[in-house]
């Protein structure tokens, strides 16, 4: 292998003459290329004896070295090392420049892995060749874009680690890298540790650290695993020099993992890994405004917490540095970089994946699923599953931002409660707020804030207010607790020379809590306490988390230091790492800001998830604007801060599937939009889908126009009404979706490929979703439409509302969608509890259950329920549950209860209505009793008066 050493301009120079071209080399140019090295005397010429006996000495030599040789080679075993392409050959210019070797021209373009990723750079063939890199420009591009194909790029064996050994573990494998030339970033990190831990059957870990000093790493609890796995489904293979790894399904032989693409960076603050991709498939890499499948063509995607309205091709409010492949044979697999520095994730079309870094380690795992599904759920055992939440957070939400009096919001209240709309929690912003201060209300426009709380919870509602993290350093002391409180405890971020850092945010000057040290918790759980006394409030929404600084860095600027100005810097939106933060140099508990800075959301949602708990001895509830890998373990998440305008409706299809996959199942968007007004036509479209939301919450900007479902026409007011009821309705399927989210990690809102790998046309779909795996929607997406097209995988469908049948052959259909309508279809096989719907869950959870049975083809169905109070605190850990199995065969249907607990009690099943039986009944029986029932034209049976008690096993058969 030939390796090149990484100079600069100023450092390349000749070591003798050796590599120049001999028709050039003159005397005049040895002087000048090594000023002391003499100039050879003539010598006579050799007679012709003396060259017979040298040539003669020169072939025995020859064959001595060819014998010697062979020898070696039949006693050295075959490489097991993959074929690599040829090494190209080292050569200089006659200037001094580095030579590119003829392989680079025969990379293809997809393959180039760039080699100067730099922002804003227009790179020259000179910076390329200072680097020992390929340069080749496109004819067709003038500069060398951000998002195209790399001018600069990697040759195939440039230098990285040598893998100089490698043994066996009771976990895996270890073993030592050590690297022999410099790269062009500072702080090389010479020594390395390999660790191969083979977790899980279907889970691998890899570790790359620096033995000879501890850097940071991500503080989040993982698995801690004892024992090897026993027969994992995946294969390890090493190469050497350059050093390169290689994971494998072993079933299939398909590569999920080749490092051997590009060199290993692994310096102090510049850490990259690049990886072919099996397919170009690829989910998740959240939180990025974009398809639900990432496009791969040169597409970079920046990862560093940052308080931005959703944009595509932007950084915004969370990082979460996993993604999810669907392979060319529908077997999935999925990878979490457990890193939380500042990154760029770049992809391009080979398929490939390139991962930039400034800090931290190398700490990946791989999944091996083999189905979608099981991909996330492996994610979710080494992050955690979601919290099961309280049952009212799945009802209907209603803010806005400028209420500005208490009054106005309790009318609102008032109003919804006279059109009988549904509503389960009312939420204020900022504006009630005493001066935009943390923990206060204002005593004029909210003195009747308490008492609207307690109207609330006389009629079953709650109420969520806003959070921000600044807290306000300007009162007169004495006067404001959280600070002062703060300042004698120590809990407020400092900057690098330890002082108070001070930013900016809605009260003015502010200092952050710092959330990574545990008594900055107890402090936050004392200024809710202490709230609560005065405003009862049920839930907490944590917003401006990033944080959000008003200023760059603080009051006081930023030191101009390594941590502010890295030698690479990943592409930020505003260009830095204090764009609109605080210092990266910023001092916390655990470490400077620089490294934890995307975990700010993820600790305090945690502290505040925690203080909950004690302060209402119920589910919390919490929702947080900036995410972290285990944030679904303490809050849901909504889409920030969007636009009522018809392409943010759509994208909250993929935002919302995203987050599913990413452990986050209770996510919605701002319903209407947030900013600007909206118009009557898209406030419909949007409840209908919002109403499919998992959290599914009405927001609105200041002073915009009203966009509550009571500021419309009767006709609009009636369309969302009827979206929500059908939502309530729903309740009972949904809880359960969200049961096996917190214990199996399954998704709520459902990508369709996950349910249909091996149909390709399912990979792009974003425009629908299922709730679950059987529950198919088909919202309008667009104005002026009384129509949708749909995609349905091959398959019986029936249309929820009526019962009709649909045979696919896996086609697009064209759907009727008056206004007030949402298309929503049944997948054959299912059994869908469903339940009298009213104003506030607290009542329609008390009402008598109906169950839609969608039959397949031979008759078949499934379907389950889980059932508890919808508050205690982990219910189904302490058996507090109620879980109820439902199976249909051969015309009967039965009720199995697999746990019993008091609340089944207290509902009763009222109607089963069977969808696809194909002959009309004699007669039905339930629990060996004759019954009434109806059977229509579509193949619709339905029995009504059952009145069958949850609690108890049941059974109704037809013949």
């Amino acid at each position: 292998m030939v390796s090149y050493k990484r100079l600069t301009p100023e450092e390349v120079h000749f070591a003798g003459a050796a590599l120049l071209d001999p028709e050039e080399t003159t005397d005049t140019d040895l002087k000048e290329v090594n000023p002391e090295l003499p100039l050879l005397p003539h010598s006579r010429r050799c007679s012709i004896t003396v060259a017979l006996l040298t040539l003669g000495g020169l072939i025995v030599v020859l064959f001595g070295i060819w014998l010697l040789g062979t020898i070696f080679w039949l006693h050295t075993p075959p490489s097991t090392e993959p074929h690599r392409p040829p090494p190209p050959a080292v050569a200089k210019s006659s200037n001094g420049t580095w030579l590119q070797p003829e392989s680079c021209s025969q990379i293809p373009e997809a393959w180039r892995i760039d080699c100067y990723p730099e922002r804003g750079v227009v790179v020259t063939e000179e910076m390329c060749h200072a680097r020992n890199c390929c340069f080749i420009q496109r004819s067709q591009a003038k500069t060398s874009r951000r998002n195209g194909v790399p001018w600069c790029f990697y040759t195939p064996d440039y230098p990285s680690y040598e893998l100089v050994s490698i043994t066996d573990t009771e976990m895996g494998k270890v073993g030592k890298l050590l690297r022999n030339k410099k790269t062009y970033y500072p702080k090389d990190i010479d020594a390395l540790q390999l660790e191969v831990l083979y977790e899980e059957d279907n889970r691998l870990r890899v570790k790359i650290t620096d033995p000879a000093q501890k850097r940071y790493e991500v503080p989040i609890d993982v698995p801690v695993v004892q024992k090897k796995a026993s027969n994992p489904s995946y294969t390890v293979d090493f190469i050497k020099e350059p050093f390169g790894l290689i994971v494998k399904r072993t079933q299939t032989g398909t590569v999920l993992l080749n490092t051997s693409i590009a060199p290993l960076f692994y310096a102090d603050q510049f850490l990259q890994m690049s990886t072919s991709l099996p397919s170009r498939f690829i989910y998740g890499l959240g939180e990025h405004r974009s398809n639900f499948l990432h496009d791969v063509q040169w597409n970079t995607l920046t990862m560093w917490a940052r308080d931005v309205p959703p944009m595509e091709l932007t950084n915004l409010y969370g990082v979460h540095p996993f993604y999810l492949s669907v392979e060319s044979d529908g077997k999935a697999h999925g990878f979490f970089m457990l890193n939380s520095n500042a990154m760029d994730v770049a992809l391009q079309p080979a398929p490939a994946i390139t991962w930039r870094m400034i800090g931290g380690i190398l700490d990946f795992y791989i999944f091996l699923g083999p189905v979608p599904s099981s991909v996330t759920a492996q994610y979710l055992d080494v992050i955690g599953k979601p919290a099961m939440p309280i049952f009212w957070a799945l009802g209907y939400h209603l803010c806005r931002w400028g209420y500005k009096s208490s009054d106005k919001t309790w009318n609102v209240v008032k109003e919804m409660r006279n059109y009988g709309i549904p509503q389960d929690v009312q939420w204020n912003d900022i504006d009630y707020m005493n001066h935009a201060l943390d923990f206060t209300y204002d005593t004029e426009n909210f003195s009747g804030l308490p008492d609207l709380v307690k109207d609330l919870h006389r009629h079953d509602q709650h109420y969520v207010m806003i959070l921000d993290p600044g807290i306000s350093n300007s009162q007169l002391p004495g006067s404001y607790w959280p600070f002062d409180e703060g300042m004698k405890r120590g809990i407020f971020i400092n900057d690098s020379n330890g002082d108070v850092l001070i930013g900016k945010v809605w009260p003015g000057l502010t200092a952050f809590p710092d959330f990574s040290n545990p008594d900055t918790h107890e402090w936050w759980y004392q200024n809710l306490k202490r709230f609560h006394e005065n405003v009862s409030f049920d839930g907490v929404w944590i917003d401006m988390n990033e944080p959000s600084n008003f200023f760059d860095g603080s009051l006081n600027g930023c030191p101009d230091n390594e941590l502010e100005n890295p030698p690479y810097t990943p592409g930020i939106l505003g260009g830095t790492l204090k764009a609109k933060t605080v210092c990266a140099s910023a001092r916390q508990k655990i470490s400077t800001h620089y490294n934890i800075h995307s975990l700010y959301g993820l600790m305090e949602a945690k502290a505040t998830e925690s203080a909950l708990r004690k302060i209402t001895n119920k589910r919390p509830f919490v929702i947080s604007r900036s995410t972290f890998p285990s944030q679904g373990k303490y809050s849901g998440h909504w889409l920030g801060d969007n636009r009522s305008q018809w392409k943010d409706l759509a994208t909250s299809i993929p935002g919302m599937l995203t987050f599913n996959i990413l452990g986050i199942p209770l996510i919605g968007a701002d319903i209407c939009g947030f900013g600007g007004s909206t118009t009557e036509e898209l406030c419909v479209r949007w409840t209908q889908l919002g109403a499919f939301y998992p959290f599914s919450r009405n927001h609105n900007s200041i002073d915009e126009q009203d966009q509550e479902p009571t500021a419309f026409s009767p006709a609009a007011r009636t369309a969302m009404k009827e979206a929500i009821l059908l939502r309530y309705s729903l309740f009972p399927h949904l809880y359960t979706l969200f049961h096996h989210a917190h214990i199996s990690g399954h998704t709520v809102a459902t990508p369709l490929l996950f349910q249909f790998p091996n149909d390709e046309k399912t990979y792009g779909i974003d425009k629908q979703f299922l709730w679950g795996k059987s529950f198919l929607v088909t919202p309008v997406l667009e104005a002026g439409r009384d129509y949708v097209v749909g995609y349905f995988p091959k398959g019986l469908w029936y249309d929820f509302h009526t019962g009709d049948s649909l045979v696919s052959s896996g086609e697009e259909i064209n759907l009727q969608a008056p206004q007030d309508k949402i298309n929503l279809h049944l997948r054959e096989g299912s059994v869908i509890p469903t339940q009298r719907p009213n104003t506030t869950l607290w009542v329609s959870s008390g009402q008598p259950l109906n169950l839609i049975v969608s039959l397949s083809e031979d008759g078949l169905a499934k379907g389950d329920l889980f059932w508890d109070d919808g508050e205690t605190l982990d219910t189904y850990e302490k058996d507090q549950y109620a879980y109820i199995y439902f199976t249909v065969e051969q015309n009967t249907m039965k009720s199995e209860v697999l746990h019993n607990h008091e609340e089944a009690t207290y509902i009763t099943v009222e109607t089963v209505s069977f969808y696809g039986v194909k002959t009309e009944p004699d007669n039905v029986t339930v629990n060996s009793q004759e019954a009434a029932f109806t059977y229509r034209k579509n193949q619709v049976l339905t029995v009504t008066d059952l009145g069958l008690n949850l609690s108890h096993n049941f059974t109704i058969s037809w013949t």
